[in-house]
């Protein structure tokens, strides 16, 4: 055993319990839990909190947090389309230092709200001419030095991505960074595997940009690429986040995105339909029956004015969501759980809808879902406290005031819908304290390269 936590109240598997020992093993694993115990052993390590499981964040562009509140003026244009505009000027700048001293900043953030993994959509693979690196993996290497250097568990997923738009249309000179093709891309993968393996805490999938930068050939191969990665490894892509997108894809195809997508690819639980935005009743059931997880993030799609998701419709299926900070416009759970909820409450005039039928709880329903389908999406066995599952822990401050005296869901509920301020005041990744006391052990040095960083990139809108 590598350690033995105690906590006085802490969510279970099955249920939230009092006087709680878990008992990890040297690889992180948590291998036995114990209830209603009266007092911890000597050797045990007391967490003075609430213990519950850590979040994933399912969908990351690690480097857009440099150029968050930079697009929040009337001179930008009012859509997604003129968002874009200014991070192909972030992205024409970035080295591969600078990427990792922006992911490094990045994930102590994420760390320190309480997201225990992150899956990296990570697109930007070349030199700023296009050109590919002496090593082509030089900017997978460093958000992979990055994530280490936070310790945080990161899934990458280099992305394909050949095409500006539907119908073929030529990537532009601002997109010539993410280009592949097939068969660079699948010697990318194949290079990443033999780099990284199943090394933990790093796990390798894959990713399709979005319907508008592959085509069908290009989604086979892809996937057929994967043979070299483990079977559970997850595949990502952007989808029906823009009324746009869907609108050029019914013209280019006759059919809906996810539709489109359904028709074509053999869908399963490794796939993770990004943001999906905009879905027909039709859609929702068909992603819903799949096992494959919607992959929200209500900040980001708030922020760039994508909509809002068809939850209730989704959740009638029993769909799987997880939940991601996209362009961290906000690094903070709580906030995306809270406007999931809120987007729906506005969206149908009524209070309290993504309650699950078995508690009538908001937050823990949410929660519940987050952590569930966040671990499906990252490939990873996390999001419960119970044997075989990775210690993947994060603590709640109890004796803030507004979590005084509450108990069990009420926990849940109060942290995402009444806390103002950061309650996470520990983090566990794998078994080995990440954050104590609101601290990062790291987090001034990677601080310091982080304002280094953006001072050299002399970021203007």
């Amino acid at each position: 055993m590598t350690a033995s936590l105690f906590a006085r109240h802490a969510l279970l598997e099955c249920g939230w319990a009092d006087n709680v020992e878990i008992r990890i093993d040297t690889k992180g694993v948590i291998q036995e839990v114990e209830t209603d115990l009266r007092k911890p052993a000597s050797t045990t390590d007391y967490v003075p909190g609430v213990v519950i499981p850590g979040i994933s964040n399912c969908h990351s562009h690690a480097f857009q947090r440099a150029m968050a509140g930079l697009a929040e003026t009337q001179s930008s244009s009012g859509d997604f389309w003129g968002w874009r505009d200014i991070m192909y000027r972030l992205v024409a700048r970035i080295s591969p230092e600078d990427l990792k001293a922006i992911a490094a900043q990045l994930y102590v953030e994420m760390l320190k709200a309480g997201y225990t993994g992150v899956a990296e959509f990570h697109y930007l693979h070349h030199a700023t001419d296009g050109s590919p690196y002496d090593d082509p993996a030089e900017m997978s290497h460093a958000v992979v030095d990055a994530a280490e250097t936070a310790g945080i568990q990161l899934t990458l997923l280099p992305v394909l991505y050949q095409y500006g738009d539907f119908g073929h249309a030529k990537a532009g000179p601002h997109q010539r960074r993410f280009l592949h093709h097939t068969d660079t891309f699948e010697q990318l993968l194949q290079q990443l595997s033999k780099r990284y393996g199943q090394s933990e805490p790093i796990r390798l999938g894959m990713a399709f940009h979005s319907l508008r930068a592959v085509d069908e050939t290009m989604i086979r191969q892809g996937v057929s690429a994967l043979q070299t990665l483990p079977e559970n490894s997850p595949i990502h892509i952007h989808i029906s986040e823009q009324l746009r997108e869907v609108e050029m894809c019914l013209s280019t195809t006759g059919q809906r995105p996810v539709e489109w997508l359904f028709d074509r690819a053999e869908i399963d639980s490794r796939w993770c339909f990004v943001h999906a935005t905009h879905l027909s009743s039709d859609e929702c059931r068909r992603l819903a029956d799949s096992g494959a997880v919607v992959g929200l993030c209500p900040t980001t799609e708030a922020n760039l004015g994508d909509g809002i998701f068809p939850a209730l419709s989704y959740f009638e299926h029993c769909g799987r969501i997880a939940l991601g900070s996209d362009s961290h416009i906000s690094v903070n759970p709580v906030e995306e759980m809270r406007l999931l909820e809120y987007g729906q409450r506005l969206r149908h005039k009524r209070r309290n809808l993504l309650a699950e039928p078995s508690t009538p709880s908001i937050g823990a329903s949410v929660y519940r879902k987050a952590i569930s389908g966040g671990a499906q999406s990252l490939g990873l066995a996390t999001g419960a406290i119970t044997p075989g599952m990775r210690a993947d822990l994060i603590v709640l401050d109890e004796s803030d005031p507004v979590l005084y005296q509450k108990r069990g869901d009420q926990i849940l509920d109060t942290w995402i819908f009444a806390s103002q301020r950061p309650v996470v005041t520990d983090v566990m990744v794998a078994g080995k304290w990440q954050v104590r006391d609101n601290r990062h052990p790291r987090e001034e040095g990677i601080k310091d390269a982080f304002f280094e960083t953006i001072s050299q990139l002399k970021l203007v809108v």
